[in-house]
């Protein structure tokens, strides 16, 4: 089954730079060849500091070897969920590769730390790669592999699960993504039957799903009380290697949200029914144009989205220009929503040829265009650390990369005149305004809900279920109309694949916003000041802490009222909130 994604093309990109160590014609989706290779670096003898940071090197380039080797596989795999061969392959790395060799990146963590002792490297360079190495030795456990391995193949089957869905609509089948353009229609009741399908779409496959993640949260469960935690939450945060916050750091997160940005939704959602003259809002009323205009179509081809884009990077930044125009040329852009296609959005980075590949699912909406100037936030991430000579380096903590990314939403959203003209694009920033507002509390509703889900391990679906319900009206659901939807909501958040695939990988989204408005911010003051911070921190990718990226992009990092109360203040005016 044909993909429009050049399969060939990406295989084929060159190196960044010659291999030194794995040969050229590896095969590492081979679990021999891989094995083989790490046992190379565990037998090697190190006799000098030299000796050991060509050690790590090595070590680096066969890791980033064997991660495009899963990159390209994953993005075979959710281009085409529907094709065996392709979730076959993904299935066979994920089985066979990744459990051989996860033991042997133990011993090879061990040898590091050994070693280390025995020839003193840089403290200042290596600080960061030390203490993730030490946090790894210290959750890894043999019996947790093949647990971890059954997490990764239920992941992919929640892919199929949905990229396999199709609504019938009005004789005719569409994707979940291409449903949501029926959710601008000015006409209620188009929008009411839309939303209906979809979701009744969604319902049919509950079961599979709940099913999927009661067993990921067993497995979850487990794989934390072999590594010595009393729950998945204490152990997912180490093993996110959050060294600079803490849970009590998040609940403040919430707290501050629920106190100042759970009124400001309410008002806009007031303004919203008001606008509409509607009794109540429905699910169904929240994307349509409050004043009854018709929607916006920025574009009606996935090149013509690719071209506006690329001049709005011209516009803000030259050079950012000139990168996005590199990534168009190399085929790194998989973009229109297709049957069989995985949901969602994403960038993946080829690591061994230090590329950004970026993945959408494109059906002309104003929606799509903030989606790839996102995921070409994370592009040039990868670009600017491409770098590093250390592979741990070349990928920023997620908190610090989805700054690069809604910073890139806010910036490029002030510049859409390839697409609107003046009044149109005013809409179009109002609208995201409103959908940073949502961001926010919609982080808080996640991250919220996962916490409890997993330190309440022993709960029924029913209970998650309820769990669910009362996070969800904590942080606004109770400003909209759920009559007659009961069920619909029970499981409405099952549509967010984090929670399947990426377990607390959520806060991240809140604390980067946070970091994104405050670029926003000052950009307002002196652009070209502020795009340089922005694009220096950009280059330092994993290589400092946390707090050190923030500071150099000339950010806080806090995530508490202190920092959300004076960035309410600037939405509520831009917004016109009152």
């Amino acid at each position: 089954m044909p993909t429009t994604v050049d399969e060939l093309k990406i295989a084929q990109l060159p190196p960044y730079q010659k291999r030194s160590f794995v040969p050229e014609k590896a095969d590492l989706s081979n679990k021999e060849e891989a094995v083989k290779l790490y046992q190379q670096l565990l037998n090697r003898s190190i006799q000098s500091k030299e000796e050991l940071e060509q050690w790590l090197m090595d070590r680096s380039e066969l890791e980033a070897c064997l991660d495009q080797e899963g990159a390209i596989l994953y993005i075979h795999m959710t281009c085409q969920t529907d094709d065996p061969q392709k979730a076959n392959a993904y299935r066979h790395f994920i089985e066979t590769v990744v459990p051989a060799v996860k033991p042997l990146e133990d011993q090879c963590n061990q040898k590091y730390l050994k070693e280390r002792k025995r020839f003193p490297l840089d403290r200042d360079f290596y600080q960061i790669y030390d203490r993730t190495v030490q946090v790894d030795i210290d959750l890894f456990r043999n019996e947790n592999v093949p647990l971890q391995t059954k997490v990764a193949l239920l992941a992919q089957k929640y892919q199929e699960i949905f990229g396999t869905m199709m609504v019938n609509f009005e004789g005719q089948e569409y994707t979940l993504p291409q449903m949501a353009k029926f959710l601008l229609s000015e006409d209620r009741s188009i929008r009411e039957q839309a939303w209906r399908a979809t979701a009744k779409r969604r319902l049919k496959e509950h079961k599979r799903l709940d099913d999927v993640f009661e067993e990921m949260l067993r497995l979850r469960h487990k794989i934390a009380v072999n590594a010595g935690f009393r729950n998945f939450c204490e152990y997912q945060f180490m093993a996110y290697h959050r060294f600079d916050y803490t849970q009590k750091d998040c609940r403040k997160y919430h707290e501050a949200v629920e106190d100042l940005v759970v009124p400001l939704w309410k008002k806009i959602l007031a303004r919203r029914r008001s606008q509409m003259k509607l009794a109540s809002l429905r699910p169904w009323d929240l994307d349509v144009d409050p004043l009854g205009r018709p929607a916006l179509a920025p574009f009606t081809k996935a090149e013509e989205l690719v071209e506006g884009v690329k001049t709005i990077f011209e516009h803000l930044n030259k050079e950012l220009g000139e990168q996005f125009q590199q990534i168009m040329e190399l085929g790194l852009l998989e973009l229109p929503s297709r049957k069989g296609k995985a949901p969602g959005g994403y960038q993946a980075i080829l690591a061994e040829v230090r590329k950004p590949f970026i993945f959408m699912n494109a059906v002309g909406l104003d929606d799509d265009v903030r989606t790839l100037l996102h995921e070409g936030g994370h592009a040039f991430h990868a670009l600017a650390s491409a770098s590093q000579k250390l592979f741990a380096y070349r990928h920023a903590p997620m908190e610090f990369c989805e700054v690069a990314s809604m910073s890139m939403e806010l910036l490029g959203g002030e510049h859409l005149f390839p697409f609107y003209n003046t009044e149109d694009q005013e809409r179009s920033c109002l609208r995201h305004l409103e959908d940073v507002v949502y961001t926010l509390l919609w982080v808080a509703t996640i991250d919220t809900l996962q916490e409890w889900i997993y330190i309440h391990p022993d709960h029924s679906s029913e209970e998650r279920a309820q769990a669910w319900l009362k996070v969800h009206q904590r942080f606004g659901s109770e400003f909209l109309d759920w009559r007659d939807l009961e069920e619909e909501h029970k499981f409405f958040w099952h549509r967010q694949l984090h929670i399947f695939e990426a377990p607390f990988y959520y806060i991240e989204y809140g604390i980067a916003q946070l970091g994104a408005l405050q670029i926003w911010l000052s950009t307002k003051k002196n652009l070209s000041q502020a795009m340089s911070k922005y694009r220096h921190a950009l280059t330092l990718g994993r290589s400092r802490p946390l707090p050190d990226l923030f500071a150099t992009a000339g950010l806080k990092f806090d995530f508490s009222a202190k920092t959300i109360v004076p960035l309410v203040k600037l939405l509520s005016q831009e917004l016109k909130i009152i």
